[in-house]
């Protein structure tokens, strides 16, 4: 299995994610990811910039424009 694969599977193993409108709202951890061994589901607020950064494992979350 390859590492980006290994990522996918493991909760909060992505540091960046890149979120479409049709994505809304956003949330971490994102789904598929392994809840399990994950934290508490939060949902974030993007800044102006379209941005937003989980306050439990730090992963940055850009809306698409």
């Amino acid at each position: 299995m390859s590492a980006e694969m290994n990522a996918e599977r493991q909760a909060n193993a992505v540091r960046r994610y890149e979120v479409s409108a049709s994505e809304l709202p956003m949330r971490c951890p994102v789904p598929g990811t392994g809840h399990w061994n994950s934290h508490p589901l939060v949902y974030l607020h993007p800044d102006e910039a379209g941005k937003a950064r989980c306050p439990y494992c730090s992963a940055e979350f850009v809306l698409k424009q």
